[in-house]
């Protein structure tokens, strides 16, 4: 009987991957060369119509921080707010989300803009924000439009930055400064001039107790202030008068406090207006009188 063979068969299996098939090798070669067509979409130019609305909402939107200190200056002085605020501060702050600095940072905003317009040679490129306009209210109208126009062409006929805006403004303010030439003692009136940081303060006056290079340290009967020497114009008082005016200060710091009843503060600040070196028999009086009821025990 014939033994089995041990030896193995051969295997007749082969791989799939030896080789493509030539289908498979056509498509693979058709991917890599396909284009992708993009169908152009065309976007219509602005009508003439199109383009007046875009630039009358583009001018609303630079000039909204105008519009705003226009609206506000309105509402302050016709006193708008009376019929639920006390002041139009307390107002702007609830209504609005504005402190007194902000609200009257567009106020005075809106006076240079204003101001700005009266220039012939300024037409088209005027402020966009507030901050553009902010170091310019320092100024008088006449140099607002010259500092405007000077940060214009350093700008390149361009709307300047608040930075350009204000380094043109340190130089005229620097080229206008007069030295100080004020006295320790000397009873000045305050002249606002648009100074937002002395409103409430026009006609009041104070008596130097610092002199810097540009300004004076002004006391007055409810503190002391860093006046500019363009916001300060001397009485001329002789001495004896300044040294009465001295007096007249202590005496009304000593019994002004904001707690007191709305009339007798309205009394006191207006002896803080005084343009004499005296008081009358019966601001004496009335004075007196106040003094004699704040030394009295509570």
């Amino acid at each position: 009987m014939a033994k089995p063979s041990s030896k193995p068969k051969k295997s007749t299996i082969s791989s799939s991957t030896d080789s493509t098939s030539p289908d498979n090798l056509a498509q693979e070669e058709d991917t890599a060369t396909a284009t992708i067509t993009v169908t152009a979409v065309e976007i219509p130019e602005l009508t003439e119509q199109e383009i007046s609305d875009r630039l009358h909402l583009e001018r609303k939107v630079e000039r909204a921080f105008f519009e705003a200190g226009k609206a506000l200056t309105e509402l302050r002085d016709r006193r708008l707010y009376r019929s639920t605020h006390k002041t139009f501060d307390e107002y702007c702050l609830d209504r609005f989300g504005y402190n007194r600095s902000r609200s009257y940072q567009l106020v005075d905003a809106a006076v240079v803009v204003d101001n700005l317009q009266k220039c012939p040679q300024i037409v088209d490129i005027l402020p966009t924000a507030e901050g553009q306009v902010r170091p310019m209210t320092k100024l008088e109208p006449q140099e607002q439009q010259e500092a405007w126009l000077r940060a214009v062409e350093l700008a390149g006929g361009k709307v300047p930055t608040g930075r350009i805006v204000k380094d043109v403004v340190q130089r005229i303010m620097e080229r206008t400064q007069v030295p100080n030439t004020y006295q320790l003692g000397e009873v000045c009136q305050i002249l606002i001039k648009d100074n937002p940081e002395l409103r409430g303060k026009a006609g009041c006056w104070g008596i130097v107790s610092a002199t810097n290079e540009f300004s004076c340290t002004v006391r007055m009967w409810d503190g002391e202030y860093a006046v500019g020497l363009q916001h300060l114009k001397s009485y001329d008082y002789l001495p004896a008068e300044c040294e009465q005016m001295q007096v007249i200060c202590d005496r009304i710091s000593q019994v002004y406090s904001s707690g007191l009843e709305e009339s007798v503060q309205r009394f006191l600040e207006m002896l803080g207006k005084l343009n004499r070196a005296y008081l009358t028999a019966l601001e004496e009086k009335l004075l007196g009188v106040l003094e004699m009821e704040c030394k009295e025990p509570r």
